[in-house]
């Protein structure tokens, strides 16, 4: 459920009044992850890295209140729920976007996952939540090693966006830099921060066969 609320009944009132027209709100950190709890497991468990990366996100991102609120357009939009998007190949080699509904339960997270993101790429068309649910954006870019990305500001989504590339090995360790952009009108680099050590919270959660 969505619901548009008056600015001034937030503690976003600052922030949307500041950067609501600004050229480029949108700011973009990068923090290098330790992912080897996710690694180990997905080759344990045969669950798909990816997957495992989203779920993670979503858990990070529950307990930070700053994600049920996005600004739509000139409003200000409040949910009660998250989805978590992620890029799809489908079949005729191009790409589909592809929301999944977060859930706290990671069987019912990866069922999820799993039928959405063949339903894209078997049918070449979108998963879109983003009237229900306050989307997290992800792209995976599997191919080669990222130090870090930019994303280009277009001014038609605000959503927060978190971009990776393939994981590296260093001794028995695996690591992965993940650039976070977030608009400012929805949150501060206090929150952002807090989203990102939350989100190596929950990777290292699963060094206990979670």
């Amino acid at each position: 459920m969505t619901a548009e609320i008056n600015p001034k009944d937030t503690d976003r009132e600052q922030a949307f009044r500041l950067w609501m027209h600004a050229p480029n709100p949108m700011i973009t950190l990068i923090k290098t992850f330790d992912v080897t709890p996710l690694v180990r497991f997905s080759h344990k468990h045969h669950l798909k890295f990816n997957m495992l990366m989203n779920y993670c996100i979503g858990k990070a991102a529950v307990s930070v209140k700053e994600f049920f609120i996005l600004p739509v357009g000139e409003k200000l939009i409040q949910y009660d729920s998250l989805a978590v998007n992620c890029i799809v190949k489908n079949c005729k080699n191009g790409i589909n976007s592809c929301d999944i509904r977060f859930s706290d339960d990671l069987k019912i997270f990866n069922r999820r996952y799993l039928r959405s993101t063949a339903h894209c790429s078997q049918t070449c068309t979108d998963a879109d939540l983003s009237a229900s649910c306050m989307v997290i954006g992800t792209s995976a870019v599997t191919e080669t090693e990222l130090d870090g990305a930019v994303s280009l500001y277009t001014g038609m989504f605000n959503n927060p966006f978190l971009i990776w590339g393939k994981y590296r090995k260093t001794l028995c360790r695996y690591r992965l830099p993940i650039s976070f952009q977030f608009h400012h009108t929805q949150m501060d680099g206090a929150h952002a921060g807090r989203f990102l050590a939350n989100l190596q919270t929950e990777i290292n959660q699963f060094k206990y066969g979670r």
